[in-house]
């Protein structure tokens, strides 16, 4: 079929009733304005081809909601353009800026949050097994940091006796939290 004098509408009904030959002939017509069309609102060649694609296709699939009293080409850049702007909003979607180092949370994660939880309650448990002296002797030394000295005077012990308390308080709680060696809080 010679296509040269056949309207655009009657191609367009032609295509409708599933002629794919003339809606090639109408793509053929267009091609080249979809195609510029859809440049200038991407910017990009090869994203402005595949929206032109899209027009053409969503084209074909809605050739029953064209007019054939109005002008097929308008109808048709309608349809590219759109086609063109959703892939600009997709694209958009998809970007994504790196965070800066200042924008990091501060704040554990969930999993370190648990595991801290974990930690303590492991820490809490073993500290509890030893008896009363040597459990104040080492909480008091390594956790809030006072002296040897500081510690017997508030126990009213000698020294050496803080310093047996802290030595012996340590070995019980290195089996319990054998698992925890090496664990490192993240974030902090």
């Amino acid at each position: 079929m010679r296509t040269e004098n056949v309207t655009e509408a009657e191609l367009a009904a032609l295509a409708h009733a599933g002629d794919r030959d003339a809606f090639g002939e109408l793509v053929a017509r267009y091609a080249a304005q979809a195609r510029r069309l859809a440049r200038t609102i991407l910017q990009d060649p090869d994203d402005a081809d595949d929206a032109a694609q899209d027009g053409f296709l969503s084209a074909w699939r809605y050739l029953g909601r064209y007019d054939p009293g109005r002008p097929f080409g308008p109808w048709l850049l309608r349809i590219v353009a759109n086609a063109a702007a959703d892939r600009r909003r997709r694209r958009r979607v998809r970007q994504t800026d790196e965070l800066s180092p200042a924008a990091a949370t501060k704040s554990a994660g969930p999993e370190t949050v648990t595991d801290r939880r974990a930690l303590k309650e492991a820490f809490a448990a073993a500290l509890q097994s030893l008896p009363e002296r040597q459990r104040v002797a080492v909480v008091l030394f390594d956790v809030e940091g006072y002296s040897h000295g500081e510690i017997a005077e508030t126990l009213g012990v000698p020294e050496g006796t803080v310093r047996s308390d802290v030595f012996h308080a340590r070995r019980a709680l290195r089996e319990p939290l054998a698992a925890w060696k090496g664990w490192k809080e993240h974030g902090s």
